[in-house]
């Protein structure tokens, strides 16, 4: 309750972290779902600045589960975007210019497979064309 009535006050909320961090309760992450719910605007974003700023510890297998999905779905997002990438860069290299359609196209695949096909055969196309054919078409 003190985060809801008094949470303008940083060091309030800088203690209420500090006692969820050393409880051993599994409803810890509750308690900060419920405080954060509860609490004004201006309240939230200092306790959202103050667990991006800390390592906020996982306490209940719900925020685990969740946290580790989210962890995995950002990896898996990230090495896209990195192929992705790779493929416009190599067309760029060659030459060969990418109408925005295309970049879009590229841009937006999120299959690694798929955008692996694209960076080899963006090795050796000689039109955009050539990127999209399989081999033997």
């Amino acid at each position: 309750m003190s985060i809801m009535v008094h949470g303008r006050n940083r060091k309030v909320i800088e203690a209420f972290n500090a006692a969820l961090a050393d409880t051993r309760d599994e409803h810890a992450t509750q308690y900060t779902e419920y405080a954060y719910s509860m609490a004004a605007p201006e309240i939230r974003r200092i306790m959202e600045e103050i667990m991006t700023s800390t390592d906020w510890p996982v306490y209940s297998p719900f925020a685990r589960q969740h946290f580790g999905r989210g962890l995995e779905e950002g990896k898996a997002e990230g090495k896209a975007e990195g192929e992705a990438r790779i493929v416009l860069l190599v067309l760029a290299a060659r030459g060969l210019d990418v109408p925005d359609d295309i970049r879009a196209r590229i841009s937006a695949c999120t299959d690694l497979a798929q955008l692996e096909t694209w960076a080899t055969h963006a090795a050796t196309a000689q039109t955009l064309q050539d990127l999209f054919d399989e081999p033997g078409e």
